[in-house]
């Protein structure tokens, strides 16, 4: 029989991690405007993104190493309060110096609280399902991603940016109860490990050898889908197509419906042929947003990308945690965390030094190439490690 995935504290995890992204994830697209409207300049607008990501890779290291010998539950708590105040403090923050600090720490309770959160979630998922379970734990962020900027837009239009950060504060408020409901299990290696046993390093904590190899295949991926995240909309301006919204919908949707295969590939058949199968897919989706000229192809793109980088996210950080040793599941998801937060950023800047000199369809042809690195590199680890790839993934 197979052991039990949907107990109450999965669930209630889940439900908590939803909220979390809900109430971060809203105020992503409104922080410019609002800064913008408090006098900041270009460059401290965008600063606003620029900080908030150093913040977040900087505090991981620190993170995965506090959770080698820390119980889980008072580290997910911590982050998601962190979260909480944060956000009430916008508000009140009317000098820009004093708004990009806050956002700065902002930075580094999110990237807390998206570690210990994930490594929190693969401690109460049975390992044999662990695909599976990451599949639909991953829904919660791809479904905060979907939803909440659009629901924050809205909010931000029609009322004021106070009454955006009440809601925002509520989701979070929400986010703490239902963390709080979670009977959190702490691997008995890391129970029985003390500070004083540990060597910190920071390189030690920020990459974990036993499974860097999925986390860089990763950043290489992320690398190619940054090109659309960031200039998907300047896109459909130049096409005149004006529901860039179906492009994430019909995103959230075949994402939604095709984790849970993925994930149950990925516990019967091991990762490979699925990473295959999604960087194709996700390879596809953007040749095809590169010729659409209508909303038709904008969602059969988004379709693409649902199948494709959607079930990319949960089959690659499977596929790292299977590989990494319970005591170093903390540093592994903190990795892999960082290595999209780098792969997205990163190629804003390439390809944004790259659209002086070409038109936005060829940017998104041309970071295709990433996604046939990532296949190339898939293969040279098939290769070298011969067995099937289940065999590969746990021994």
């Amino acid at each position: 029989m197979k052991e039990r995935l949907w107990t109450k504290s999965f669930i209630m995890l889940m439900v908590g991690n939803l909220f979390v992204f809900m109430s971060f994830q809203m105020l992503i697209p409104t922080l410019p405007p609002y800064i913008k409207s408090i006098g900041a300049s270009g460059l401290e607008i965008g600063l606003v993104t620029a900080l908030f990501s150093v913040g977040a890779v900087l505090i991981r290291p620190f993170i995965g190493y506090m959770l080698e010998y820390k119980h889980r539950k008072p580290l997910v708590l911590i982050g998601a309060v962190i979260l909480l105040v944060i956000t009430i403090l916008y508000p009140i923050s009317r000098i820009v110096m004093i708004f990009l600090l806050i956002r700065f720490v902002h930075g580094l309770a999110w990237g807390w609280s998206t570690t210990v959160n994930g490594t929190a979630a693969v401690d109460v998922i049975p390992f044999s399902r662990l695909g599976e379970g990451m599949g639909y734990f991953g829904l919660s962020n791809t479904i905060g991603y979907i939803i909440a900027p659009s629901l924050g837009i809205f909010l931000y239009n029609v009322t004021s940016f106070t009454n955006l950060i009440v809601i925002s504060s509520v989701l979070g408020f929400i986010s703490v109860v239902m963390l709080t409901l979670v009977n959190y299990r702490t691997p008995e290696v890391v129970v029985n490990t003390k500070k004083q046993d540990l060597k910190f390093s920071y390189l030690g904590s920020l990459v974990e050898k036993s499974s860097w190899y999925p986390a860089f295949i990763t950043f290489i991926i992320c690398l190619g889908y940054g090109s659309v995240s960031t200039f998907i909309v300047i896109f459909g301006e130049e096409r005149g197509i004006d529901q860039i919204i179906l492009f994430y919908i019909l995103n959230a949707i075949v994402a939604t419906a095709a984790r849970p295969f993925a994930g149950k590939w990925f516990d019967e058949k091991g990762p490979i042929a699925m990473v295959y199968f999604c960087i194709l897919a996700t390879f596809i989706g953007l040749w095809v947003l590169s010729f659409a000229q209508t909303n038709f192809l904008l969602a059969v793109a988004g379709g693409l990308f649902g199948i494709g980088f959607g079930c990319a996210l949960p089959i690659l950080q499977s596929w790292t945690l299977s590989m990494t040793p319970e005591n170093r599941r903390g540093v592994a998801n903190g990795m892999f965390f960082s290595a999209i937060d780098l792969g997205i950023g990163l190629s804003g800047l390439i390809f944004g030094a790259i659209a002086l000199f070409t038109d936005t369809a060829n940017l998104f042809r041309i970071s295709s190439l990433f996604l046939i690195i990532a296949i190339i590199l898939t293969m040279l680890e098939v290769r070298k490690k011969r067995g099937t790839p289940k065999e590969r993934i746990v021994s």
